[in-house]
């Protein structure tokens, strides 16, 4: 059904409150955001509105960039507290997001109420004070369509949403507003039940606090314990002490000290209680990136940042250590995180010793006020996988170290073991959640299991596994049946990086749909990234070796394929999400229409590795800057043009779109960049990709597919080559491109103007390719394009040589 919030209010324009309503201008919703009028302010209406005008203005520069682009900026108008409050009249939902202090929510609100519209939803975006102790001041009508609304920081990127009802709150106020936050704000959203600092905050803030007095008992510094507590325990990057740093030691403070006040028992108040290394921290005014030092610290060093680490004895920074432990070595090598994290929790080493101790304290803390957070396991595993960042959830953990084995282990340790966990281990079933004939349970508080409903719109290759949906299985790719006639190519290979794999699963495929399927997607389950491209692993081994026809074939193959998928007789459609960049975006750009997530950042980056777009990407640039301008794309090949409109400009577009490689920062920019079209469908919620592409395939079908009819394009030749060179030139002179920047750059302008060919000559797409090809193998072997793809493959950066 359609959503019914079609406008929404934000009271507060501080860091959340202006990004909440960035990110609901970003997806097409017109936002009032309000603030305090400054004392000093008069009767100027811009001086009025000045603390929301200065947040606006804070929107543009903040990193990441909380707004899509200008068209996002435009849909928020800013207003004050004391003389826009009327206009909440016409909005659909209210959310505050205040400073932290319920004696100032309950000031606004007691203002606010009297002006909201009877059939509007109101929340707040609190992330500690009780949901129901703000709406004390709410009129008794209006506190049944109150709830909380945690947005996590920065609202645009982070999934979860945690939906916190009162017992106040109508039922259907919950699910209207969840629903709106899963489809058109692309949310995950989680129920949380109203107890202190909800879900996510409150077994994140634990785990951190245990993680602080574990290194202190195991004499280990916050660069070892990063060391453990990222990608080999299944968490981010940032592992723990970075994230710290990031969201500022004072905040985390906050947090913890709300945690420590208010939760409900002795034991656990006391669990909160910050280590000393913390307030010694801050009495410092170390506060983490914004004061540039907390648990590291930048400084310059023969005018070179360098990174050091806090020594907590000594309360000094000193150079950063690497930690020896075997196990993270081995864990580099493990996709799986479930074999990951129980490889390290096992291993008898630092890190393995280190990780299992704090895994042990945070899965038996999490077991223990389970109910008192949530109806049940899952959305706790949801709230900290995507609150958080962690690929597995707590209790998804617990299955991946064996719940039985460890639950004995803990227990040798002297642990005390949840009542309902320890039955759950001695049980016929020892597992959180359990496969059941093709259905997928979980284990209930009270000992029962329950069938684990699938989230509206969302598909789950475990269970497609589960109901012999397979059609196909290679290590790199998998074709799966979707129903209803559609096939999916799912791939899943090391880095997401293009390969063999796939390509023999898209030629297997078509195969495969042409006789038995009303059409195909290609996309891929594993987050965050669809592809970063080929494997640039490979090339460089291949051009080390001298192996130029592995190369060429290889090349040949990729183009070939996206040609056969771009006029197969069967509707394609690509879903891309996160970075899709070089081959990733070759292979959207074969698609019949693409259904990409918001959150898809398309570029064709290959000048950072010495390369040109080789995939059909230069020739598929060139055709999209000029469709949908009359006559530059008809006629008949060898003849001349025959349309007043100069293509010129049009390349030059091209040209600079690819010389530059310039990465879209949304899909919605990705429109404006040729990257994407007009026709294709962008999708809020990434998890519901698979479900919308299904829908446009059949839809595609149904209306009677003929695949696209083969373009001429018109070639400006040497002179208009000529032109896109002098651009080039003049970055060299400068100062922003390298004399190889500019050989790269004369490649590339040679392609895009079609060769040697007289200006307005048409050219097939076919010629273009071979021209792609021959220029993308003069580079491959150049020793400076070499030294720039060795650079990525060390430290994901390119190379300026």
């Amino acid at each position: 059904m359609p959503h019914d919030i079609r406008s929404a209010a934000v009271l507060g324009a501080g860091t959340m409150g202006s990004q909440i309503a960035a990110h609901l201008a970003n997806q097409g919703i017109p936002v009032l955001l309000l603030d305090i009028v400054p004392k000093d302010a008069g009767d100027d209406p811009k001086e009025r509105n000045r603390v929301v005008l200065n947040a606006l203005e804070n929107l543009k520069r903040l990193k990441p960039a909380p707004l899509a682009g200008q068209a996002s900026l435009k849909l928020i108008t800013p207003g004050n507290f004391e003389d826009d409050l009327p206009r909440l009249k016409d909005v659909d939902w209210v959310v505050e997001a205040v400073v932290e202090n319920l004696d100032i929510k309950h000031q606004l609100w007691s203002k606010a109420a009297a002006h909201v519209r009877p059939d509007a939803i109101v929340s707040s975006n609190t992330s500690g004070i009780p949901i129901h102790r703000i709406a004390e001041v709410l009129p008794e009508a209006l506190r049944k369509r109150f709830l909380g609304t945690h947005f996590f920081n920065p609202p645009r990127y982070l999934y979860l949403l945690e939906v916190i009802p009162t017992p106040d709150t109508d039922p259907e106020v919950v699910r209207r507003i969840s629903e709106f936050a899963e489809r058109v704000l692309g949310k995950g959203v989680v129920l949380a039940k109203d107890t202190p600092n909800f879900i996510a905050n409150r077994v994140g803030t634990y785990g951190l606090i245990e993680t602080l007095r574990v290194m202190e008992e195991q004499g280990l510094r916050a660069d070892e314990v990063d060391a453990v507590t990222g990608p080999a325990m299944g968490r981010p990057r940032s592992a723990t002490f970075r994230t710290l740093d990031l969201v500022g030691i004072d905040v985390f403070k906050m947090v913890a000290d709300n945690l420590h006040t208010a939760a409900p028992e002795q034991w656990e108040r006391d669990a909160f209680a910050v280590p000393p290394v913390i307030d010694a921290l801050i009495e410092r005014g170390a506060l983490g990136e914004k004061t540039r030092q907390g648990f590291y610290k930048r400084e310059k060093v023969d005018g070179e940042t360098q990174i050091l680490v806090l020594d907590p004895e000594t309360m000094e920074y000193v150079p950063r250590r690497r930690l020896d432990a075997p196990s993270l070595t081995a864990t580099r090598a493990m996709d799986d995180p479930r074999e990951r994290i129980r490889y390290l929790v096992n291993a008898d080493d630092k890190a393995g010793r280190f990780a299992w101790e704090i895994m042990k304290r945070t899965l038996l803390y999490t077991a223990r006020v389970a109910a008192d957070m949530a109806d049940d396991i899952v959305s706790i595993d949801n709230a900290m996988r995507w609150g958080f960042g962690w690929e597995l959830g707590p209790f998804q953990v617990w299955d991946a170290i064996g719940l039985r084995e460890s639950v004995r282990r803990m227990r040798d340790e002297g642990a005390d073991i949840p009542e309902w966990v320890a039955k759950l281990a001695e049980s016929d079933t020892p597992a959180f959640y359990a496969l059941d004939g093709g259905a997928m349970t979980y284990a209930t508080f009270d000992g029962r299991r329950a069938l684990l409903k699938e989230r509206p719109r969302t598909f789950d290759v475990v269970r497609l596994k589960a109901r012999e949906k397979v059609v196909r299985a290679l290590p790199g790719a998998t074709m799966y049946d979707l129903d209803d006639g559609v096939a999916l190519v799912d791939f899943h290979s090391p880095k997401q990086a293009i390969g063999g794999d796939l390509m023999q699963m898209l030629h297997f495929a078509m195969q495969k749909v042409r006789s038995e399927f009303r059409g195909l997607i290609i996309s891929s389950h594993v987050l965050p990234n669809f592809s970063v491209g080929a494997n640039l692993a490979l090339i460089l081994m291949a051009a080390q070796e001298g192996e130029w026809d592995e190369v060429d074939l290889a090349v040949r193959q990729f183009q070939g394929v996206n040609q056969a998928l771009k006029y197969f007789e069967r509707p394609v459609v690509v879903a891309p999400y996160g970075m899709t960049l070089g081959g990733g975006a070759e292979l959207t750009f074969a698609a019949d229409r693409v259904v990409a997530a918001f959150e898809t950042y398309i570029g064709l980056v290959e000048v950072g590795a010495g390369l040109i777009p080789g995939g059909g990407g230069t020739k598929e640039m060139l055709i999209r800057v000029m469709e949908g301008t009359p006559g530059l794309l008809d006629g008949a090949t060898g003849g001349a043009m025959h349309t007043a409109v100069d293509p010129q400009p049009l390349v030059n577009k091209a040209f600079e779109i690819i010389g530059t490689a310039k990465v879209a920062t949304s899909a919605a920019e990705a429109v404006e960049l040729n990257y994407l079209r007009k026709t294709d469908k962008i999708v809020a919620n990434q998890h519901h990709l698979w479900y919308e592409a299904k829908k446009l395939v059949i839809e595609m079908d149904a209306a009677g597919y003929r695949p696209p009819q083969p373009p001429l394009i018109p070639a400006l030749g040497p002179d208009g080559r000529a032109v896109l060179e002098l651009g080039a030139q003049q970055l060299h002179w400068s100062g922003w491109a390298t004399e190889y920047d500019l050989h790269i750059a004369r490649k590339l302008a040679y392609v895009l103007t079609g060769g040697d060919v007289p200006a307005g000559t048409r050219v097939t797409e076919q010629y273009l390719l071979d021209l792609e090809r021959q220029e993308f193998l003069s580079l491959v072997g150049h020793p400076k394009t070499l030294a720039r793809m060795q650079h990525i493959l060390k430290t994901g950066k390119p190379l300026r040589n």
